[in-house]
């Protein structure tokens, strides 16, 4: 009968980190880019520093574009370096309940910090898409 409850807490615990990454899924599917507003004479200060130095990215907008997407891919990259040796770990645990715990605990948390960072990530454009068509339109 004891196997038999070990399994279904297994098994329980397998079902939250399967929920948590379709979460984590689709947060990360639901993300746009954010675009930079109000920014005017920076514009052309940018322009001509990049012109110096061969960017091709002349415009403000597109430089902090291209950082926050390799920030994201970044974060994206570690989360699944984390997620492929907690699973290394899980596996080769061979019944040892520590290292599976540990396994656990580095999924859970990986899990965690892609979620805080792609709902604040989300948050962010929100508020500032909200922001931009209420100064756009004048009905500040």
């Amino acid at each position: 009968m004891e196997p038999f409850l070990i399994i279904i807490i297994k098994f329980k615990i397998m079902k939250k980190i399967i929920l948590l990454t379709t979460i984590a899924f689709v947060l990360f599917s639901c993300v746009t880019p954010i675009f930079a507003a109000g920014l005017g004479s920076a514009n052309s200060v940018a322009g001509s520093v990049a012109g110096k130095a061969g960017v091709t990215e002349k415009n403000i907008e597109d430089v902090v574009g291209t950082g926050i997407n390799a920030a994201l891919s970044l974060v994206g990259l570690i989360f699944l370096i984390l997620m492929v040796y907690a699973g290394y770990l899980w596996m080769t645990a061979r019944g040892e309940e520590e290292t599976i715990k540990k396994a656990q605990k580095i999924i859970i948390s990986s899990i965690i910090g892609l979620v805080i960072v792609l709902a604040s990530y989300s948050i962010t454009n929100f508020v500032v898409l909200a922001i931009l068509s209420r100064t756009a339109s004048g009905s500040v």
